[in-house]
C-alpha cells in the first residue's frame, strides 16, 4: 500500500519571529523611526541644555545647566506623555492590522501553519523594536546629557544632592520602571490591532488610552483610582528622588501596569485564536470585542481599585496640611544648606536648622488638603549663633499626583530672585523655586 504523506509541522517559533522581524524592520518609516529614536534625544537635550531658558515648569528642567542626569528625566517625562503611546502605537498597534490591509492572512497561515505560532512570534517582534526604541531614547538621553552639561551631582525633589554615580542609577531605574507602562500600552496595542483589523482604531488605541489616563492623573481623584490606571508608573518614578524613596507608589504601579499587559495580551490571544480567517470580509471586529475586549479591562479596573483602596488605606486626594508642610520644611532645609554653600557661608546641619513649614489653603477659607495654585506657606528656621528665628514665604501650587513647585515670595535675600556664582558658572537662587513632591499614600 501507498505510504500517507507526513503531515506538514507547523514553522517553529524562532523561524516565525525572525520572518516578522523582518517585516517590521523592511518598511522605511521603521528605519526612520529608529534612527530618530537614537540620535533625535541627544540633539533634544544638547539644544535645551544649552539655552538661557530653561523649562522650569517641567521636573527637573531648572536643573538641566547644573547636571547632564537632568536631561534624561525631562525627557522621561516627555517620552512618558507622547513618545512611548505614540511608538507603541506604531509598532504594536499596527502588527496585526497590517495583514488585514493587505489581505496576506491566508498565505501566512499557509506558510506558519499554526495560529498560536503566528500570535507569539508577533508579539515578540513588536516587543522587541519597542525594547530597541526605547533603548535608543535611554541611551540618546544619557549620552547627551552628558556631552553637554557633564556627570555632575543632581538635586532630588526634596533638595537633597545626589552623588553622580547615585543619580546614575537612579536615572537608569526610572527608564526601566517606565517599561511597565510602556508594555501596558503596547499589549492594549495588540488587543486594538487584532480587535478592530484595518480600522483606523487599532492604530490609535494605545494613544488615545494613554491621553485618557493623562487626562484622569490631573483630575482630583481618589488614591486607589489614581494608583489603579495602569500610566501611572509614568509618574511614580519621581518618588526614587526624594528621600526616603518613595518606593510603594512606584511598585504599585509597575505592577498594575504589568497586570494590565498580561491581561491585555491574554485577550488579544482570545480574540485571534476565535477569529475566522476563512471570511475576508471578516476582520475580526464585532459583538466580541465587548464581551472580551472591553468587559475585563474595566472588571479589572474595579477590582484593582477595590485592593488597593482596602489594603492601602488611602482616602481623599492623599494630599493634607501635614504632608505638605513636612515635605517643604525638608526640601527647604536641603536647599538652605546648598545654598549656605554657594555662597561660603559657615556649613550647618538639618538638625542646627529646625527647619519648620506652616501651609494654608486658600488663605485659611477653606480645609488644607487637596491639590491647587492656593497654598501660601510660612518656613521657619534657626541658624547657630542668631538669637532671631528666620522666616520664608512660599505659594505653592501642587498638582493632583502630588507634585508642587514652591515659589519664594519673600524677603528677597532669602528666596528672592538674584544670581550665586557656583564654579559650574552664575545659577539662580536655589530656594527661588524648587520642585517638591508629597506622598500619596499614608505614611505609617
Amino acid at each position: 500500500a501507498q505510504a500517507r504523506p507526513a503531515a506538514a509541522r507547523p514553522v517553529p517559533v524562532a523561524r516565525a519571529y525572525r520572518f516578522e522581524l523582518v517585516k517590521l524592520f523592511s518598511p522605511w518609516r521603521l528605519r526612520l523611526l529608529i534612527l530618530a529614536c537614537w540620535v533625535g534625544p541627544a540633539l533634544f537635550v544638547v539644544g535645551v541644555s544649552r539655552q538661557s531658558n530653561l523649562p522650569s515648569d517641567t521636573l527637573f528642567g531648572r536643573w538641566m545647566h547644573t547636571t547632564g542626569w537632568a536631561g534624561p528625566l525631562v525627557l522621561l517625562g516627555f517620552c512618558g506623555t507622547w513618545a512611548l503611546p505614540l511608538l507603541t502605537s506604531l509598532v504594536a498597534g499596527d502588527v496585526f492590522a497590517s495583514e488585514d490591509r493587505l489581505g496576506t492572512w491566508r498565505h501566512l497561515l499557509v506558510a506558519v501553519r499554526s495560529h498560536r505560532r503566528i500570535f507569539a512570534a508577533k508579539a515578540m517582534a513588536s516587543l522587541t523594536v519597542i525594547l530597541l526604541l526605547m533603548l535608543g531614547l535611554v541611551a540618546s538621553g544619557v549620552a547627551g546629557g552628558l556631552l553637554a552639561v557633564g556627570d555632575k551631582p543632581l538635586i532630588g525633589l526634596d533638595g537633597h544632592t545626589l552623588a553622580p554615580g547615585d543619580a546614575a542609577g537612579k536615572v537608569l531605574l526610572a527608564w526601566a520602571c517606565a517599561l511597565a507602562p510602556t508594555l501596558a500600552l503596547a499589549a492594549i496595542g495588540l488587543l486594538g490591532s487584532v480587535a478592530f483589523g484595518r480600522s483606523p482604531m487599532g492604530l490609535l488605541l494605545p494613544v488615545l488610552a494613554a491621553l485618557a489616563m493623562q487626562s484622569a492623573q490631573m483630575l482630583p481623584l481618589p488614591v486607589a483610582v489614581r494608583l489603579a490606571l495602569p500610566g501611572y508608573a509614568f509618574i511614580a518614578w519621581n518618588g526614587l528622588f526624594a528621600q526616603p524613596q518613595q518606593l510603594s507608589p512606584l511598585l504599585i504601579g509597575v505592577g498594575v501596569s504589568l497586570a494590565w499587559a498580561l491581561v491585555a495580551t491574554a485577550l488579544a490571544y482570545l480574540l485571534f485564536l476565535r477569529r475566522d480567517f476563512t471570511n475576508p470580509s471578516n476582520d475580526g471586529t464585532g459583538r466580541r470585542l465587548l464581551a472580551v475586549g472591553l468587559l475585563p479591562p474595566a472588571a479589572l479596573l474595579a477590582a484593582t481599585i477595590g485592593v488597593l483602596a482596602v489594603s492601602t488605606g488611602a482616602t481623599g486626594s492623599g494630599i493634607d496640611q501635614d504632608k505638605v508642610q513636612r515635605s517643604l520644611a525638608t526640601a527647604f532645609g536641603h536647599l538652605y544648606r546648598l545654598q549656605e554653600q554657594q555662597l561660603h557661608r559657615p556649613p550647618v546641619t538639618e538638625a542646627q536648622l529646625r527647619t519648620a513649614a506652616s501651609c494654608s489653603k486658600s488663605d485659611g477659607l477653606t480645609t488644607a488638603e487637596g491639590p491647587g495654585n492656593d497654598w501660601r506657606c510660612t518656613v521657619s528656621w534657626h541658624v547657630p549663633g542668631v538669637a532671631i528665628t528666620g522666616s520664608a514665604i512660599y505659594q505653592l501650587d501642587v498638582t493632583a499626583n502630588g507634585r508642587y513647585i514652591a515659589d519664594g515670595d519673600g524677603p528677597k535675600e532669602v528666596n528672592g530672585y538674584f544670581l550665586v556664582r557656583t564654579p559650574d558658572g552664575d545659577e539662580p537662587n536655589p530656594l527661588w523655586q524648587f520642585d517638591g513632591n508629597v506622598d500619596l499614600l499614608p505614611s505609617h
